[in-house]
């Protein structure tokens, strides 16, 4: 069985947590670019959920390993901080997963 593993800031990680889900915290940009790479090459570890900030944060050769991977699947959670379009949100989740752009109307 793969694991479903939350890469989060100090403040959220209790709420995952009470979840039931494995975290791992993050406070700042440079750790989460050290805990990610480890998580690629394990091989029970089928999601790995991060962040949107830190997930925004890191650079571009990351990004791209990360892309490349089939898993762990690494997705973005979003921010409590920043208000998202739900419906924009779910096109860019679908166009990254299936690599076509789908729209999603009401």
């Amino acid at each position: 069985m793969y694991k479903f593993i939350v890469i989060t800031d100090p403040e959220t990680a209790p709420g995952f947590r009470l979840a039931g889900v494995e975290v791992l915290e993050a406070s700042t940009v440079e750790e989460a670019k050290d805990i990610i790479p480890s998580l690629l090459y394990k091989d029970d570890t089928g999601i790995v959920a991060v962040n949107e900030d830190l997930m925004d944060s890191l650079d571009q050769k990351l990004i791209e390993k990360i892309e490349k991977t089939h898993r762990p699947i690494v997705i973005p959670i979003p921010s409590r901080t920043r208000q998202i379009d739900r419906t924009d949100y779910i096109e860019r989740m679908l166009r990254r997963a299936i690599g076509y752009n789908i729209v999603v109307r009401r």
